[in-house]
């Protein structure tokens, strides 16, 4: 009886497609992973909002409840947000922001962070509430 002698020769190449597809799928899935935990690693207590609707901004700002400001998840002075605004305005000049601020931080503190926007020529920005009490009853 004689043996195939294809089971015993050596593979002489690879097929990495499926690998680049699979590396490709894992690296989609990083990013969006990433993206939704940088945005809920700062713990606010979001107000409640009737209405609303979804947006993605490349500019994620937070405000906490001791005050501490953060852009993009990382702990930033007002000056440094500035040059961020600014960087970030070279890129794209119609930059978006969204505000986290915690329902007790004080009024005038968003204001000040909303008016910091303006000055930098943000003008599109948006205030971010708890998405579990925008569904109608």
């Amino acid at each position: 009886m004689h043996t195939n002698s294809s089971s015993d020769e050596s593979i002489t190449g690879i097929n990495v497609t499926p690998l680049v597809d699979v590396v490709l799928v894992l690296l989609v899935v990083l990013m969006v992973t990433a993206t939704y935990l940088a945005s809920r690693a700062i713990p606010v207590d979001l107000p409640r909002g009737k209405t609303g609707e979804a947006t993605a901004a490349p500019l994620t700002l937070s405000l906490t409840k001791a005050g501490a400001l953060y852009v993009d998840g990382a702990a930033s002075s007002e000056a440094e947000l500035r040059q961020k605004l600014a960087a970030a305005r070279r890129a794209d000049p119609e930059v978006r922001a969204v505000i986290a601020a915690d329902g007790a931080v004080p009024h005038r503190r968003v204001v000040g962070v909303i008016d910091l926007l303006r000055q930098e020529h943000v003008d599109h920005f948006a205030i971010n509430v708890d998405a579990d009490d925008l569904k109608s009853p």
